[in-house]
């Protein structure tokens, strides 16, 4: 007779318990190709179940092929059944606290303030945009995103950045990580060179390394990328810049030098990918007009609402050239079908009705508040040992220190003191140039949480034997 022991106190069904240990059984080969089962009545009698609970988990087993049922026989295991067993590793256990920060200050850059997302605006779009839509938005749609957000985007990139597209060159994407990987597609073949700002976003080197390319590095000053430096004998299949708010040193590049960039590109016959991913917050001035509305036709453009609205949309654009859009939609379409309808048209209303410009404008100043706070804390905690640069734009900052130097270890006991900083370092392709400089993220963090961290920070490093 099987040994079924059955737990009534489990959320787990009766019958589920019955096929489970049997099928375990015949996996394991306790229960051998050939032997016959009990009866139906026979087990219900012997577990003290109904005997539909026996049929249910038997006639499981018969659909899934553990067991064959003979005509006037009764019910065996079938052959081919049994699967020698490896030794599992090791079950990880998640905790609630694992990922609790609550005591850390995280000078993360590039993370908005997400209590101040306007939910009260976007929960009455999203209720009349539900209640309003078609049944046909309900099912597959474009690979390149609705119409509807594609003709405002248009306009409004138009408007406040100087971007020259139609709506049919932009392709809607989940955030600028998919933008960026559908660019290493449609344009990267192995061992291609991608020239880059040194340093830049460690991710974005990662994204265009997967894809086979050789990077090339070009490093940057005060005023981004030194076009000066680019290379004559080794073409490069595009150029990959930030020239609205380099990151992470912050300068803008001046028109020289997108110049310069420009007619380097005609000349070698490559692409410009321009990556405008915050420079809507600029606080000496208005936001710098686009490298893409001075050359439509060779910049791909990228842009994204994780750092105006919130990370969890997952929204972000492409803006093509023409000749590219057709197999870019293609991409997309093999990558996840079609963004998410619905929040492509909550998101159409929501900056065509002017809650874009209004937020952006709110935001504007509590974001320069706490700038000017932060610099405020540095160079009172750290006094002349503090230089800062890079923050006319965005929603981070680069402090340098003198006599520091940023090491594993060093980020290890700031770490230990509660406090989470980014070195510089992280981010460069040529190594050894920007040990002593840090970047520091303020957007999401309260003037409270910025004095304590930057008090934290002082401590850390000038208790630490790490460097003199």
């Amino acid at each position: 007779m099987l040994w079924i022991p059955i737990d009534r106190s489990l959320d787990i069904p009766l019958f589920r318990q019955v096929y489970q240990q049997i099928r375990e059984q015949i996996l394991n080969g306790d229960l051998h190709s050939e032997e016959k089962l009990p009866s139906t009545r026979e087990l219900s009698s012997e577990l003290n179940v109904s005997r539909n609970v026996i049929l249910e988990a038997y006639d499981q087993l018969l659909a899934e092929g553990f067991l064959v049922a003979k005509r006037g026989a009764g019910t065996f295991v079938a052959e081919g059944a049994f699967l020698e067993q490896h030794k599992k590793a090791p079950l990880f256990h998640w905790s609630e606290d694992e990922n609790n920060e609550d005591h850390i200050i995280n000078f993360r850059s590039g993370i908005p303030s997400l209590d101040l997302f306007p939910r009260k605006t976007w929960a009455k779009l999203s209720h009349s945009t539900w209640n309003e839509a078609s049944p046909s938005t309900f099912g597959y749609d474009l690979p390149e995103g609705r119409q509807e957000l594609r003709q405002v985007l248009s306009r409004y990139l138009l408007k406040t950045r100087g971007v020259d597209c139609h709506p049919e060159q932009i392709v809607i994407t989940s955030g600028a990580t998919q933008a960026l990987t559908l660019v290493s597609k449609l344009l990267l073949s192995p061992d291609d060179t991608v020239i880059m700002e040194d340093p830049i976003t460690n991710d974005i080197q990662t994204i265009f390394k997967t894809s086979g390319a050789l990077l090339y590095p070009i490093p940057v000053d005060e005023y981004g990328m030194k076009t000066s430096l680019l290379p004559l004998n080794n073409i490069p299949r595009f150029i990959f810049v930030t020239p609205s708010h380099q990151f992470p040193l912050g300068g803008t590049l001046p028109i020289q030098r997108r110049i310069q960039l420009i007619n380097y590109s005609r000349k070698t016959n490559c692409y410009l990918v321009e990556d405008d991913y915050d420079s809507e917050f600029r606080y000496e001035g208005p936001p710098v007009s686009s490298l893409q509305g001075l050359e439509p036709e060779r910049v791909l453009y990228i842009g994204s609402f994780s750092k105006i609205l919130s990370p969890a949309l997952r929204m972000g654009y492409l803006i093509l050239p023409s000749h590219l859009i057709e197999k870019c939609r293609s991409l997309k379409w093999f990558s996840d079908l079609h963004t998410s309808s619905l929040d492509q048209l909550i998101l159409a209303r929501f900056i065509d009705d002017g809650y874009l410009e209004r937020h952006i404008s709110k935001m504007k100043k509590i974001y320069k508040s706490r700038r000017n706070f932060l610099i405020h804390c540095l160079k009172t905690t750290f006094s002349n040992k503090v230089n800062i640069i890079g923050y006319s734009t965005g929603l981070h900052l680069i402090v340098e220190i003198t006599d520091s130097h940023f090491s594993k270890e060093l980020i290890g006991e700031i770490e230990q003191i509660g406090v989470k900083v980014y070195p510089v370092e992280d981010h460069t392709i040529k190594k050894g140039k920007h040990l002593n400089r840090i970047i520091i993220g303020y957007g999401h963090l309260k003037n409270e949480e910025i004095k304590e961290g930057v008090r934290r920070l002082h401590q850390a490093i000038y208790n630490t034997k790490i460097f003199k």
